[in-house]
Parts: C-alpha cells; sequence; structure tokens
C-alpha cells in the first residue's frame, strides 16, 4: 500500500524512460514513425504566437504530445523544441513561463541539464530579492521557475543550498505576512499568497537545509508549511467558486465580443472584460490551492514506507516482513545528494487536514465536462478536478500514516471513521462510473480514491460495516481494471470490510471474491501475483481468529478445502517472480512469506478441525 506522490519517491514523468532505441534513425523516419506528426507544425507556430493564452496551450500540448511517444519526441528535438521552450521562459506571461519550464524537464535529460547549465537560480532568485521594487506577476513567475526547477534536481537545489541569502529570502516570504511586494496595486491579489506558497515549496524541495544557517534551525513543515497551507486549502468553497465561475461564463457570453464587432483580418483585441479578469483572478485563486495540495501530499507522506531487508546472500531467507521494521524516527533525516528529504511532520497535525480535505474531494456541477458536451468553462473544469484527486492524494497519505502510527485514540473514534467513509463514498457517488471520452479524470478519481479507502480501511479495521453496493462496486473495479497496483488496493480494502464482526452477508461476499483469485488444482490465478499475494494475505487475516462470528462462513463454505487447493499453485508462481526485474527481490521475499503463512495457516485450521 503505496503513498501518493510521497516526496522522496516523486519523481516527474520521464518520457526518456521509453526507449527508442528501436527507432530508425533521422527526423524523416521520426515523422513516418509518429502518430502525432500532423500536431507538431501548428504548435511550433502557435509558440509564436503574440496570443499568451494560444502560447500556454503550445507549451502544454508539447509535454502531452512527447509522453511516451519517442518518435513525437525525437521530431520536436529536432524542430529544436528546446530553443523554442528556452525562449518561452523569458516570456511575459506567468503561465506561459511556468508551463515551458513543467515541458523543458520533461523533454530530455539533455534539455534539463542545458537549463541547469545556464544557472538560472541566481537570475531567479534576483526577482525574489527585489520583490518590493517590481511588479507581482515576475516576481511570482520567477517563483514558480524555482519551484519547478528545484523538484528532485540537485545542480538547482545545490545552487539554492549554497547560499544563506536564498534561503533566508524565501524563509522571509514564506512567513511574511503582508503584501509580498510594494507595487502591488490590489493588496487582496491572489497571486500574493500563490507567491508565499510557492516559497514553501521551493523549501520543502531543497530540505533539509544545510547549517550553519539560520534556516536551517527552522522546522519546515511544522513551523512553515502547514501554518501557512492549511489556511489556504480552508478557505476556499469549492461550490461557491464553481456557481461564480458559471455566473462569470453566462455574462460574458452575453455580451457582444469587440473582436467580433473589428474588421476582418485586422489584430485582435487585448482588452479583457471584468468578467475575463473576474474569471482568471478566480482561476488563480483555484490554481494556488491546487499547489498547495500538491505540496501538502509530500507533508503528509510523515512516516516513510515500510522497508524490506533484503539479504545480501541469495541463499539467506531471513528478509523481513513488508509490513514491519518501520523507521520510526522520522525527525532524524540525513542531507542526501540524491535523494533531498524534507523534514517531517509530526502525525498529530494530520487529523486537523481531514475535515478541509473532505470538503474539496466533493464535485460541483463544474468539476468534470458533461457527458456528451464540453465544459462551460475548461480551465475552471480542470483545475476543480485536479484540486479532488490531489486533495484525495492528501487523504490517502494521512491514513497510511495514521494506520503505520496506530494511534489509538484516533483508531478508537469509530464515528470519525464512518464521517470519513462516507465522505469519500458520497464524492465518488456523485462522480458516477461513467467512462469514456473527455472523462478520464473521472476514472482518475476513482483510481485514487480506492487507495484513500484502504488506507481509511487500515485504520478503522472492524468498525466499518460493508455495505453491499459499495463491496460490488469495488469488485467490479477489481476486475475490470488492467492496473496491478489499483487490483492491490481493492483487495486491501475489501479485506478491511471483511473483518466487521457482525457483518456475516458481506464477509461472504467478499471472501468468495478473494478465493475467485486463488489457483486451483492445477488452474493458475487469474489475476496477477501481486493481487493473488494480497488476496492470499487477506484470507489468512479475515480468518485468523476463529471465534469471529463471520467464521461460520469458514466452515460452512469448506474454505479450508479451496486452501488446500491452492497451495501448489502459489507456490509456483512464487517461483516465477524474476529477482532480477525492478522490485522482484522485494516482491519475492513478500510473496515467499505469504507463501509460507499460507502454509502454516493451513495446518493450523487442520489442527482446530474447524
Amino acid at each position: 500500500m503505496g503513498k501518493s506522490q510521497k516526496k522522496r519517491a516523486m519523481r516527474r514523468h520521464n518520457p526518456m524512460r521509453v526507449p527508442d532505441s528501436h527507432l530508425p534513425h533521422g527526423l524523416a523516419s521520426a515523422s513516418s514513425t509518429s502518430s502525432k506528426s500532423e500536431a507538431i507544425l501548428p504548435i511550433l507556430q502557435k509558440m509564436e504566437s503574440p496570443d499568451a493564452v494560444e502560447r500556454k496551450w503550445a507549451c502544454v500540448a508539447v509535454s502531452n504530445l512527447i509522453q511516451n511517444d519517442p518518435s513525437t519526441r525525437r521530431l520536436l528535438q529536432g524542430k529544436n523544441i528546446v530553443g523554442a521552450l528556452i525562449t518561452r521562459l523569458t516570456d511575459n506571461e506567468e503561465e506561459v513561463i511556468v508551463e515551458a519550464a513543467g515541458s523543458l524537464s520533461e523533454t530530455s535529460n539533455k534539455a534539463l541539464d542545458a537549463i541547469n547549465n545556464i544557472r538560472l537560480v541566481p537570475f531567479l532568485m534576483s526577482f525574489l530579492g527585489a520583490r518590493d521594487k517590481l511588479p507581482l506577476a515576475p516576481v511570482t513567475a520567477a517563483a514558480h521557475c524555482l519551484y519547478v526547477l528545484t523538484d528532485d534536481n540537485m545542480p538547482a537545489i545545490s545552487d539554492l543550498r549554497a547560499d544563506a541569502g536564498y534561503l533566508s529570502c524565501l524563509l522571509d516570504i514564506a512567513r511574511s505576512t503582508e503584501v509580498p511586494n510594494g507595487k502591488a496595486k490590489d493588496p487582496s491579489d491572489p497571486r500574493s499568497t500563490t507567491l508565499k506558497v510557492l516559497c514553501s515549496g521551493i523549501l520543502r524541495n531543497v530540505s533539509p537545509l544545510p547549517p550553519p544557517t539560520a534556516a536551517s534551525f527552522v522546522d519546515i513543515d511544522n513551523d512553515v508549511v502547514l501554518p501557512l497551507l492549511q489556511p489556504v486549502i480552508s478557505s476556499v468553497s469549492l461550490f461557491d467558486a464553481s456557481a461564480k465561475a458559471l455566473e462569470l461564463v453566462t455574462i460574458e457570453n452575453s455580451e457582444p465580443k469587440i473582436e467580433k464587432l473589428s474588421l476582418k483580418h485586422t489584430p485582435g483585441s487585448d482588452h479583457r472584460s471584468k468578467e475575463e479578469m473576474e474569471l482568471a483572478r478566480l482561476e488563480t485563486t483555484l490554481q494556488t490551492v491546487q499547489l498547495a495540495l500538491e505540496i501538502l501530499t509530500g507533508v503528509c507522506a510523515t512516516l516513510p514506507d515500510p522497508k524490506i531487508q533484503t539479504p545480501e546472500k541469495e541463499d539467506e531467507e531471513n528478509g523481513s516482513d513488508e509490513d514491519e521494521d518501520l523507521d520510526m524516527d522520522v525527525g532524524d533525516e540525513r542531507m542526501e545528494d540524491d535523494h533531498p528529504a524534507a523534514n517531517s511532520a509530526s502525525t498529530s497535525f494530520l487529523p486537523t487536514l481531514v475535515a478541509p480535505l473532505l470538503a474539496l474531494i466533493q464535485p460541483t456541477s463544474l468539476s468534470f465536462p458533461p457527458l456528451a458536451a464540453p465544459s462551460s468553462h475548461p480551465p475552471t473544469t480542470s483545475v476543480l478536478s485536479a484540486i479532488h484527486i490531489r486533495a484525495l492524494e492528501c487523504l490517502n497519505n494521512i491514513f497510511l500514516s495514521l494506520a503505520t502510527g496506530r494511534d489509538a485514540n484516533i483508531s478508537a473514534d469509530h464515528d470519525a471513521g464512518r464521517k470519513v467513509w462516507d465522505g469519500v463514498w458520497s464524492a465518488l457517488a456523485t462522480i458516477g462510473t461513467e467512462t469514456g471520452l473527455g472523462q478520464e479524470r473521472r476514472q482518475d478519481m476513482w483510481h485514487v480514491a480506492v487507495g484513500a479507502l484502504w488506507g481509511i480501511g487500515n485504520m478503522w479495521k472492524g468498525s466499518l460495516v460493508p455495505n453491499e453496493e459499495q463491496v460490488q462496486l469495488l469488485i467490479q473495479l477489481c476486475n475490470t481494471t488492467s492496473d496491478e497496483r489499483i487490483r492491490v488496493q481493492c483487495i486491501g480494502t475489501l479485506e478491511c470490510l471483511a473483518q466487521h464482526p457482525q457483518s456475516i452477508d458481506g464477509n461472504k461476499l467478499i471472501s468468495q471474491h478473494l478465493l475467485s483469485l486463488l489457483p486451483s488444482d492445477g488452474t493458475p490465478s487469474p489475476t496477477g501475483i501481486e493481487s493473488l499475494i494480497q488476496a492470499t494475505s487477506a484470507l489468512i487475516d479475515i480468518y485468523s481468529d476463529e471465534e469471529m462470528p463471520y467464521d461460520v462462513n469458514f466452515r460452512q463454505g469448506d474454505y479450508l478445502a479451496r486452501l488446500i487447493s491452492s497451495v501448489e499453485g502459489v507456490r509456483k508462481a512464487v517461483r516465477g517472480i524474476d529477482k532480477r526485474k525492478e522490485g522482484g527481490k522485494e516482491l519475492r521475499l513478500r510473496a515467499e512469506e505469504v507463501r509460507d503463512n499460507l502454509v502454516a495457516f493451513v495446518q493450523y485450521r487442520k489442527h482446530l478441525g474447524v
């Protein structure tokens, strides 16, 4: 059960991992093998458009086109897309700069090296240092670039760490209670908050801060990030924001456009109506909430993931359990150049985030496009759905951390557990199960929500009553998804629900599904090895106490015979794990442990005679 976007494991998508050695060399061959070659020319043209919206769209399109498509990546590189994106780093529009920086970090490793060689950190920090003399827009744009550049990028991180003045500047901005610059015409400009949030994110990216700077004695998470970001995510109502956006769009659509009244073939006007400016302001506010949630996702990954101690020699079989041997000393973080770690937040702060996060996962009428039509305002729809997903990822990390820490006071509060559980399912009920073109974010919500439900289930295991409709939906998702990770999460969630003592029928429904995933009498398992391991482990845990009321299902259903018939198939599946593959050694150790537990459990139930 993994944490979402945990900081140490966080990696920006790297399309270079897609091998392209199979491709013929040369631009002509790249053009012939790319499925998106026709889209490239319009993108290059829009990169130079006088319209900032089109320039931003072009930068985003580059990132979308090259993902998992080496032919298109090579073709774009041949068209000097890296040079075009670097040019956009000096754009006069903040959002264009942000998208250009993000696309460059995905374009290629060479592109990122080229950016690092420019040594942009001093240049960008000069904007933050002169914030009292500059307009807010370029200062915020510089902070955006720094936030992207310091995301798991050691050259930029080292440049920031090396200058105590940079760190003090970032800390001053993040802690400031005043308007960030003296030229701001509007003290309530949402970009003022955006700047502070960005600086807190940069500080997390470069943590731990090196001594003997004053900033190194500051607990970044507990003293800076959490006090700043909790009000940010608590102060916005997505339902009010959605209603306001729809109101503004309606007014804007009812008024004649200046461009429509102008002569043909003349330059378009850059005039923005009052409604357009209010929409832009609203979008900035929502984007700041999204950014705060992105940072909080890392903060909420308080405790390290469980680690398996792999043996030094192949013939040693004394690896530790994946769910044990936790490194509980979260305050003792070492500075590692290859994996910079941020200060770990105390788990005592995590429950206070739950209420605002539950509010942020509830969809509004503008959160997703209608099933048969485009959104009334796509920018707002995009940021709203992103907020929902980020909030769910935070919840996932919170309850994984809390369940790992085993806070008895929290787990004993069954009413709180039911409220959180119902809150997530309320959001899923609103989202629905519809799929299709344009509905990808609905599916993403389900995928992230299952991880959160597993964490909640672990926290309040035994107290959550299995609802038949919810159980059937989880089984359906388990059977239809092609993602092994999501299937494992579904099984884990079902395991938690099955352990409600009085829910005999719910236990039977879940256990029969889990048994269907096991091999039997020479017939292999119909699912992947990780799902098989999880299902086997779940059945052992569910029926480890024969005095539970629902154990009647085990006896009457002759589950023991079913488990006996699966032993050989489980052994064969475990032997088939390739330890040479990435993660194979850890998976093999985990699988061997579950296999041994299965054999021991079968023997135990045999001796019981029930």
